[in-house]
Formats: structure tokens, C-alpha cells, sequence
């Protein structure tokens, strides 16, 4: 193959790739805004209001991961039937995933509801505790309507659709600030709720986005051949047993990475005010990055699982390296720039100059471990597409777990390599977890790409 071909291959499917992902980047963006926008408007209130707030995000956040990660499971299967031209079969396979949903979602909303006991464990103030459950509860009444629409937008997706996602999340961020307003200073005649009226709002928005993408499926005739509500269909286990053995190991993965970077928070918490504030300033705007390769490895689920469906192994790895070369590409544009803007960036969140000092520091290592991020994010993308998601799970607890975690104690805390370097220590530890997930999830992706090139060959 010639060099101008196979340069014009790479623009195609580059171009395909960022179809699909643009609308998603704007989604999750959207998503993100509105945990902005509740810490903004719950601080206006009071620093308890703020402090509930933040409290039930650390909490319904990682929980909110888990479950819509056991529900990802429906993109890569809908993406392969599709490829393969059986539109028929994707009806009753999202029905069943709408029963998951609502299973899932129902007990995440328990979960949530009964969260009491995580706050007192945590040792809480106990004047913050009540605050904290009336916010949770109320984002609770939320999580079936979010899992129901999270089901529908995986099956868009993974007919190719991603543009659902983006209008909703955009209409759902404007609908979320009026919302906050009303349920917080008490308009209309409702009661002034302050931090507990986010979590309301919140439910809101949930319930509005399900509404939305279920009219939007329901008439654009992109979604007919698939004949999502052609008819009514009780549970099936044997179709939602294959949805959580694919789903269940995606869920437990994201909460992994996730939850890594809540239990830092937690080691870092005992070294003072001023390292906390540092944390988290480099921390909120490292997550804010992020966004843009766990979408691009959204879009790469998508393209990898539409060629296996079509059995064609070989463009499935090509998506797959393509998706991992613009991660890798936008790495180096966000890496320079967390580089060379770190004390920059962290006087948007602060005029202390002893935080910022703190902040900057830690911003060169998330500058650092943007290249790895990008990598094992887009990997673990693509291995969903090949359904390859049970490996992928263990491979992520023990980069983070079983390396990450105890590096970053031992550089930090611990005196076994010399004076404890405090939450600069921690954050080489999540350097040197991500590489190797990176690392490892790449070796797995050219093993399954080499595995079903075999097979089909």
C-alpha cells in the first residue's frame, strides 16, 4: 500500500472517529458543567450548603460510574449488530437492557438512600450529615429515569448517532441553572432548600434528558429499522445474564480509576488545608481534560464494534490504532499546555499563592500522565468493542491497585524511600499506575485484534 493511500485511509477513518466523538466531547463537557454549576450555586449560600454538596458528589459520583458502566455494555453490542445489518435484532436486545436499567438504577438509588451509614464511617461533622443525605436522596429519585436514558443513548451511539446525547446534554445543563435557582432560594412557592435544591434539580434534569431522548427515538426515523418499542418484552435472563458479563467487569474498571483518585483525597486529607485545596484545583481540572479521550474512546467502542459487525477484523485494529494515535496527539497538545500554563491554571481557581504553589506542582504531574490517560483510555474503548471487557477489568484494579496505590503511599507517606514527599509522592504513584494500565491495555488490544483476525482468517 502506498504512503498517499494509507495516509488517506487514516483521514477517513480520523474524520469518522471525530463524527462520532465531537457530539459526545460536547455531552460530557455539558455533564461536567453541571457539577460546576451546583458547587458555584450551592457556594453563594453558605459554606455548609457547598460542603453537603461536595460531600454527596463524593459519594453519588462514583456510584453514577458503576452503573452506567455496567449499562455501556449495550453500545458495543447494538455497534456489532448494526455492522452486521441485523437492525432487527437490536430491538429486543435494548429492551432487555431498559429491564437492566431499571434494575440497576433502582438499587443505585437505595444505595443512595440509605448513604447514612458511608457519612458517619467517613467521620462527617455531624451537622453536615443531614444536609448531605436530603441532597443525596434527592439525586436518588433520579438514577432510574438516568439509567433508562443512558440504555437509549448507548443504543444511539452505537447505531452512530452521537448528536442526541450532545443536544440533551446542552439543553440539560440550561434547564439545570433555572432549576438550581428555584429549588435553592425557594421560587414559585416552593420552599428555599439551599444545597439539598441541586439535588433536586438534578433529578430533574435526569428525568427531562429520559424524556427527551425517549420522544427523540420514538420519531426520528434513523431508529426505525430497529423497532425499539414494536412491541412489549417480559425479562430475559439469558440476554441479560451476556449484557452484565460484558457490563459488570466495564462498571467495576470506572469505578476503579475513579475511586482511586477519591481514596487520594482521603490519604491527602491529614496534610493540611492548604495541600487539600491544591489537590483538588489540579484534580477538577485534570478531570476536565480527561473528557476529551474517554470520549474519543467512546467513538472508538463504536467504530470497533460496526467492523466486527460487518467481519472485518482488520479495519476494526486500524480504528482502534487511529483512535489511540488522536489521543495521543491531543495528549501532547494537553500536556505542553498543563506544562508550560500550570500556575496560570491554577490562579482561575484561587488568589492563594500558597495553594497555587501547591496546585502547579501537581499539575505537571497530571501534564506528565496525560499521554498514559490518553492511552489506557482509549484502549479500554476499543476492548469493549471486541466485547474483551472481563481481562480489561483486572488488568485496571492491579495498575491501580495493586501499583498505583501502594507506590503513591510509599512515595508519600511512608519514609521506606526516604522523607515522605507528601501528595507529590501520591500523584507519581497515579503516574506510575496509568503507565502501566497503558502498557498492559495496549498489549491486551493487539491480542485480541490479532486473536479475531486469526479466527476470521
Amino acid at each position: 500500500m502506498s504512503t498517499d493511500t494509507r495516509l488517506g485511509r487514516v483521514r477517513t477513518e480520523l474524520r469518522s472517529l471525530l463524527f462520532l466523538a465531537t457530539p459526545i466531547i460536547i455531552a460530557q463537557l455539558a455533564h461536567t458543567a453541571m457539577g460546576f454549576v451546583d458547587t458555584l450555586m450551592a457556594g453563594r449560600v453558605s459554606p455548609q450548603d457547598l460542603a453537603a454538596v461536595a460531600l454527596g458528589n463524593s459519594i453519588w459520583v462514583p456510584v453514577f460510574l458503576l452503573m452506567t458502566g455496567i449499562l455501556l455494555a449495550t453500545t458495543s453490542k447494538v455497534a456489532q449488530r448494526f455492522g452486521a445489518g441485523e437492525e432487527a435484532e437490536i430491538g429486543p436486545l435494548v429492551r432487555q437492557a431498559l429491564w437492566l436499567a431499571l434494575v440497576v438504577g433502582g438499587s443505585a438509588a437505595t444505595l443512595l438512600w440509605n448513604a447514612e451509614f458511608v457519612l458517619r464511617v467517613m467521620n462527617v461533622e455531624p451537622s453536615l450529615i443531614d444536609p448531605a443525605m436530603g441532597y443525596l436522596r434527592a439525586v436518588a429519585c433520579g438514577f432510574p429515569a438516568v439509567a433508562l436514558y443512558h440504555v437509549l443513548r448507548c443504543c444511539s451511539d452505537g447505531l452512530g448517532h452521537t448528536r442526541p446525547s450532545m443536544v440533551l446534554g446542552i439543553l440539560g445543563l440550561l434547564l439545570n441553572i433555572p432549576a438550581n435557582y428555584i429549588f435553592i432560594y425557594g421560587k414559585f412557592g416552593l420552599p428555599a432548600m439551599g444545597g439539598v435544591g441541586c439535588g433536586w434539580a438534578t433529578a430533574l434534569v435526569m428525568i427531562f434528558m429520559l424524556i427527551g431522548m425517549l420522544v427523540w427515538v420514538k420519531w426520528a426515523p434513523y431508529y426505525r429499522n430497529s423497532a425499539l418499542f414494536a412491541r412489549f418484552d417480559w425479562p430475559q435472563w439469558a440476554v441479560i445474564k451476556r449484557l452484565l458479563s460484558i457490563g459488570v467487569p466495564i462498571g467495576v474498571a470506572v469505578f476503579a480509576e475513579s475511586s482511586i483518585f477519591a481514596v487520594i483525597a482521603l490519604l491527602i486529607g491529614g496534610l493540611g488545608a492548604t495541600v487539600v485545596a491544591g489537590h483538588q484545583i489540579a484534580l477538577n481540572f485534570s478531570s476536565m481534560v480527561f473528557m476529551i479521550p474517554y470520549s474519543l474512546a467512546m467513538a472508538a467502542t463504536v467504530r470497533v464494534g460496526q467492523a466486527l459487525g460487518r467481519g472485518q477484523p482488520r479495519e476494526a485494529r486500524f480504528a482502534a490504532g487511529v483512535s489511540m494515535g488522536a489521543a495521543l496527539g491531543y495528549a501532547c497538545v494537553s500536556a505542553s499546555l498543563m506544562f508550560l500554563l500550570r500556575e496560570q491554571i491554577a490562579q482561575i481557581y484561587t488568589p492563594d499563592k500558597t495553594v497555587i504553589a501547591v496546585a502547579a506542582t501537581l499539575i505537571v504531574y497530571a501534564a506528565l500522565f496525560q499521554f498514559s490517560d490518553a492511552i489506557q483510555v482509549t484502549a479500554a474503548g476499543a476492548l469493549r468493542g471486541y466485547q474483551d471487557t472481563r481481562i480489561t477489568m483486572l488488568l485496571t484494579l492491579f495498575a491501580y491497585w495493586g501499583i498505583g496505590l501502594p507506590v503513591g503511599y510509599a512515595l508519600g507517606l511512608s519514609d521506606l524511600f526516604g522523607e515522605p514527599s507528601g501528595p507529590s509522592g501520591l500523584w507519581q504513584g497515579l503516574v506510575v499506575g496509568l503507565t502501566c494500565a497503558a502498557a498492559m491495555l495496549t498489549v491486551r488490544l493487539a491480542r485480541s485484534a490479532r486473536k479475531r483476525i486469526r479466527r476470521t482468517a
